[in-house]
């Protein structure tokens, strides 16, 4: 009797799968053969899966395939017809537009009480895992953890990170070896920029001591908090996107990220009480965390946040400063490596502002409008930033631009639900805003103003990134230091020319959350040679 029931039920099971399957693929059918069908503004470009939904994410661009590189990858084709197109996916994925106008991007980015548009839900999940935060929120709670989170990034904050990163400039010199050294082989330049980058974040965020060394240990044995957050900030996405289970497999890098997690948050949690007692005291901090508590106890209840939201915002400051500008270091670094003419020319005017010997201050930041202007186009030809995603949150209008030498705009409908992807790489790519934009030209920036909204890649409007000067600053200095006393260059294979480094090097561009180059070598020859 069991065998005859389960020989019936087999069947039947595949029958009903089968069924529903069938419907899946048909509905599939319908909807791709309606969007086919209907009339758009804009040209359609199709692809098997949507580039940035699953499975499509998980694959590179090939010549089958459009994946979560093909903005980079397509740059110099995708937007030739018209600066806006609609990718649609045949086997996965719904619609988007993807657009590489500035304008459409200030459009959906306004963030204002009236805004049509907002940040889709999922494109938010890895900026939530350790609370609401200022990039996250939308409406009036934005304007909540703005009003917190804005009071933090000031004068104070900025001279700090000057000081800091001329402090570390010379531990590190001096750690690494390089100070009795006249030629400096470096194998990874990242390794030295995200460790840069990291030591700011922590010192200047949390006010741990800024040391080149390696972590201090815990008089307990415990985990440096330090290590904690180098490890979290490495592995947040991994833990966001994997199911929750496979985070307790018995794997070494698994356990690692859970004992960070776990430090972490107990660290986060007692350093909000810590702090409020501090601020209490009257103790006159200048790093971001104090800042931030300071101004969240000076508000009343209506607007404050709680420990969850004031922890979210640290933690976002943490990822989005650590790797993206560790990574347009070494872009900016890369690019020096192989346009002698433009390194010469930005050490003229750090000679001319500073001399030969005299430490740079934050007051000189105005004046290295040069050396600022090689991190503005080193972002611009690799935009850690890539894309900025928005939804339609009811039926709305885009103003559109009519193709370059027409003047004059269109408005498009746009119907509720539709994904408008502002394509960074198109944009810092678009010829209407940038003369030979495949060109590494820092001269684009010289003598601009250095919070000019002319730069874009850090974002537009009211929601830019709020860090923007955090991180010009940091540049600014190292690159200075750097710059001054010593010359880089490129490790190039033998017959190699500079150009074929480039391509081999600068545009083996790898996606993800950010966008960065693949792993790449330099030397550091010091300019006046110590005698032996």
């Amino acid at each position: 009797m069991l065998e005859s029931s389960s020989g019936i039920l087999w069947p039947r099971l595949i029958a009903v799968f089968a069924v529903i399957w069938g419907f899946s693929v048909l509905r599939r059918i319908f909807r791709l053969v309606k969007v086919a069908l209907t009339a758009s503004e804009f040209p359609k470009l199709y692809t098997p899966f949507y580039p940035f939904s699953f499975p499509g994410a998980l694959f590179t661009s090939s010549s089958w395939n459009d994946g979560r590189d093909w903005h980079w990858v397509r740059r110099f084709q995708t937007y030739r017809q018209s600066e806006t197109v609609l990718v649609v996916p045949i086997l996965a994925g719904k619609p988007g537009l993807w657009s590489s106008n500035i304008d459409i991007g200030r459009q959906v980015a306004a963030g204002g009480q009236r805004s049509d548009f907002i940040k889709p839900p999922d494109s938010n999940r890895p900026l939530l895992a350790w609370g609401m935060n200022v990039s996250a929120a939308e409406g009036p709670m934005w304007r909540k953890h703005r009003r917190i989170v804005g009071a933090a990034f000031g004068p104070e904050l900025y001279k700090l990170v000057w000081n800091k990163t001329r402090e570390i400039y010379r531990d590190m010199i001096e750690v690494e070896g390089w100070k009795n050294a006249n030629v400096v082989d470096i194998p990874t330049i990242q390794k030295i920029t995200a460790k840069l980058a990291f030591l700011l974040i922590s010192t200047c965020g949390f006010g741990f001591p800024p040391t080149w060394e390696d972590f201090p240990q815990t008089a307990d044995g415990s985990m440096p908090i330090q290590e904690a957050l180098r490890i979290v900030a490495e592995t947040e996405i991994l833990f966001t996107f994997l199911p929750k289970w496979l985070r307790f497999l018995p794997i070494s890098g698994m356990r690692e990220g859970r004992l960070a997690r776990k430090r972490l948050r107990i660290f986060m949690q007692d350093q909000v009480t810590e702090r409020k007692g501090i601020v209490a005291a009257g103790d006159k901090r200048a790093d971001v965390f104090t800042i931030m508590v300071k101004s969240n106890e000076d508000e009343s209840s209506k607007y404050q946040l709680d420990d969850s939201e004031l922890i979210g915002n640290v933690f976002v400051m943490l990822f989005a400063g650590h790797e993206t500008t560790a990574s347009s270091l070494a872009v900016a670094l890369g690019y020096m490596s192989i346009h002698e003419e433009i390194q010469n020319e930005v050490l003229e005017q750090i000679i001319s502002v500073l001399g030969p010997t005299r430490d740079p201050e934050y007051d000189d930041y105005f004046k290295l409008d040069k050396v600022i202007a090689i991190f503005y186009e080193a972002i611009r030809m690799i935009p850690a930033g890539h894309v900025l995603i928005r939804g339609a949150a009811e039926d709305t209008v885009l103003t559109v631009q009519n193709p370059v030498g027409e003047e004059g705009t269109k408005t498009v409908p746009i119907a509720k639900g539709t994904s408008v992807i502002i394509d960074m790489v198109g944009v810092q790519h678009n010829p209407r805003y940038f003369e030979d934009p495949e060109e590494y030209k820092p001269s684009r920036w010289y003598d601009l103003p250095a919070d000019s909204e002319q730069f874009t890649a850090f974002g537009v409007g009211s929601r830019a990134c709020l860090g923007r000067r955090f991180a010009t600053v940091e540049a600014t200095c190292f690159l200075t230091l750097l710059l001054r006393d010593w010359k880089v260059l490129p490790v190039l294979r033998p017959g190699e020319t500079k150009e074929a480094w480039r391509g081999r090097v600068l545009n083996d561009v790898r996606v993800g959350m950010t966008m960065k180059p693949g792993d790449f070598p330099i030397k550091l020859a010091r300019r006046n040679p110590l005698s032996k």
